[in-house]
């Protein structure tokens, strides 16, 4: 596995190295001791798979607060995805700053989410897939978001027509008061 830190202290791209021959190729999706020696967390403790339909779908920008920090390593299956994590660690020397990875079933590429990150991705392609493996279960009670829009971090989503639920379009505007 190829791992490559982003501009976001802690965030890496994780790209498979493929072992190719005549019948096609092997690669390693995921490897406990590849993650802890590059200081990622290795615990896997559920897996999700988002299914959505049409191009332009948002979903974001989710967390968890204390003590359910997740950190998450994300794949596009099917299609494709802008995949966008906004630092929210105030100790952290990138809070406030986010990136954004294309992500596609062709490139293969994960993007590793560390703990205290929002995340959020938008669908490139209809029918679109993705697999999320977390590091802690879901916490209904701990779960929480930033808009998808806020001026505080200027994301420049892809495509114009958004299909956004309800939940996500009334996240609140980032303060620093929020609970990471």
């Amino acid at each position: 596995m190829i791992f490559t830190e982003t501009d976001l202290k802690g965030a890496f791209t994780i790209a498979p190295e493929l072992l190719a021959d005549e019948r096609g190729f092997f690669a390693r999706a995921w490897c406990r001791h590849e993650f802890r020696a590059h200081g990622l967390s290795p615990r896997l403790t559920q897996c999700n798979i988002s299914f959505n339909r049409k191009r332009g779908t948002l979903r974001g920008m989710h967390y968890q607060a204390k003590p359910y920090e997740e950190a998450k390593l994300v794949r596009c299956t099917t299609g494709s995805i802008y995949d966008v994590i906004i630092d929210l660690r105030p100790q952290s020397p990138t809070f406030r700053q986010h990136i954004a990875v294309v992500l596609t079933a062709r490139n293969r590429t994960m993007l590793y989410v560390p703990e205290g990150c929002a995340h959020g991705f938008q669908t490139l392609e209809d029918n679109t897939e993705v697999f999320y493996q977390m590091s802690h279960s879901y916490a209904p009670v701990h779960a929480r978001g930033v808009r998808w829009n806020d001026p505080a971090f200027g994301i420049r989503w892809p495509v114009p027509e958004r299909i956004i639920s309800e939940r996500d379009q009334c996240f609140p505007d980032f303060s620093p008061s929020f609970e990471v």
